[in-house]
């Protein structure tokens, strides 16, 4: 499918679900809409990802089948300003896929002209209506799960878990993916939005994933939301750890963080605090261990500091780490592995 994806004003560092779809998706990117890097390409900002031009507005687009919002701002809201960009969308015959908790498809004038232009609106944030408790099984399914678990929000979970995923199963690994997140869902095609379910549902909405997909996998990858200790998004981290039951945890931090994101008044707590916090959250339903971490240091230009800043993560959770992005390639990544599978 060809595609076009809105990220205005964020593109890339604040994208996260643009960069992801462009790094992991099999959608064919014709364009990304950023109004700030008019005139330039993808590939200025982000290497080793699908390249495209960036372009102001939908109507300086070439002909795609659908367009993507491709950024999900705190509180998943709808900015005003996108929507001539979805109206242009729509009247050109585009699908629409979002992952806002904003739902395109309840807006009178996007509905309008999705039934007009025969346009089909995914609204990946919707959850199924049959959701339901957890019953504490997920523990019985053949597979090992091994889920990402973070120091805070947006420190690359999602991309820490198809990094794994895709070098375990370079190396004969029979290993599927369960997303919880919009932009996993989207690169899947499948899935549960764990952030948007009712609190009491989270941990069901999860055991059914791994119930459904745990019996045709030796290993599970589950994607990891928020952070234990974010002052907004700790339940649905509290929810996906004792619902997936995971074996094994893999934890995710940037170099550099030292304040939770959008909430700078709280400051992080030291790296080898987080491994006591959740694994003895989770012992009481299932006990697990923190078994490797994954540091993200896109913001460490020079790859002698990046490879120092790996080695003191690996010290502080006295377990083998590396940034599978960037050094995903290095011998490195096989003691990640073997402490993971």
């Amino acid at each position: 499918m060809r595609v076009a994806v809105l990220a205005h004003e964020k593109f890339p560092d604040r994208a996260k679900t643009a960069v992801g779809l462009l790094r992991y998706a099999d959608y064919e990117v014709e364009a990304v809409l950023d109004r700030d890097n008019a005139g330039q390409r993808v590939s200025d900002h982000v290497p080793d990802v699908q390249d495209a031009p960036i372009v102001a507005e939908m109507a300086d687009a070439p002909k795609v089948d659908a367009l993507i919002v491709g950024i999900a701002p705190i509180g998943g809201g709808f900015d005003e300003s996108w929507r001539s960009d979805v109206t242009t969308a729509l009247e050109r015959g585009c699908d629409l896929i979002s992952g806002l908790h904003y739902f395109l498809e309840d807006d009178e004038e996007f509905a309008a002209l999705a039934e007009e232009n025969d346009c089909d609106i995914w609204d990946v944030r919707k959850p199924p209506e049959d959701l339901t408790v957890s019953q504490g099984i997920a523990d019985e399914v053949d597979a090992e799960v091994i889920l990402t678990v973070g120091t805070d929000c947006s420190v690359g979970k999602m991309t820490a878990t198809l990094e794994l995923l895709e070098a375990a199963r370079e190396r004969g690994a029979d290993a599927g993916f369960i997303p919880t997140g919009q932009t996993g869902i989207m690169i899947e095609n499948w899935g549960n939005p764990i952030d948007r379910v009712v609190s009491d549902f989270t941990a069901g909405a999860v055991e059914e994933m791994i119930l459904e997909r745990g019996d045709d996998y030796d290993y599970l990858f589950v994607e990891g939301q928020g952070s234990i200790v974010h002052p907004a998004y700790s339940a649905v981290t509290c929810g996906i750890l004792h619902g997936s039951m995971a074996d094994k945890l893999v934890l995710c931090h940037e170099a550099g963080r030292e304040a939770v994101h959008g909430y700078e008044e709280f400051d992080l707590p030291p790296v080898a605090d987080y491994v006591d916090l959740y694994e003895d959250l989770a012992r009481p339903v299932n006990e697990t261990e923190v078994v490797a971490g994954a540091l993200n240091t896109r913001d460490v230009e020079d790859d002698a500091a990046a490879r120092d800043a790996v080695e003191t993560f690996g010290d502080e959770l006295d377990a083998p780490a590396i940034d599978p992005v960037r050094f995903g390639d290095d011998e490195e990544i096989d003691a990640v592995l073997e402490a993971i599978l």
